[in-house]
This record gives C-alpha cells, sequence and structure tokens, in this order.
C-alpha cells in the first residue's frame, strides 16, 4: 500500500490524493502536521517536503507530485 505524507493546505499533495483517489489506488495518509510524523518524513526522506510517497512493496520511495503521477500510473 501506498503511504501518503502530506498536508492538508498543500496543493501538490491534494493533487496526488486527488489521482489516487479518481484511480482508487489504496493508501494511507499520514499528516506531517503531526510532530511524530514529520520526524518520521525527515528520518526517511532527509527533509522535510510534501508530498512524499513510499511505496513499500516495489521499494520506491519519492518527492515531487509530477513524478509521484508519473509513477502511479504505472501500477
Amino acid at each position: 500500500m501506498i503511504e501518503l505524507f502530506m498536508l492538508d493546505y498543500c496543493g501538490y499533495c491534494k493533487k496526488v490524493k486527488a489521482f489516487l483517489d479518481e484511480h482508487f489506488i489504496p493508501y494511507k495518509m499520514i499528516d506531517i502536521s503531526i510532530k511524530e510524523n514529520e520526524e518520521e518524513l525527515i528520518k526517511i526522506g532527509g527533509k522535510r517536503q510534501v508530498p512524499f510517497i513510499i511505496d513499500r512493496d516495489n521499494k520506491v520511495e519519492m518527492y515531487e507530485s509530477d513524478e509521484i503521477i508519473e509513477y502511479l500510473k504505472t501500477l
């Protein structure tokens, strides 16, 4: 399952979320306004930037909404 690190007010996050919803791709939202989630994002990705996805099944981690959407099209 895709894990989407995001913030509610982030337009780029909304863009990725809309793509996931429109294509019925299951995902887990992780809100980085919660300190523990923010710390996990920085630990995994190295910076505080959203959107960030993790696809553990395929060992993929990435930032940048357009790149994320291009990846999601391959699923």
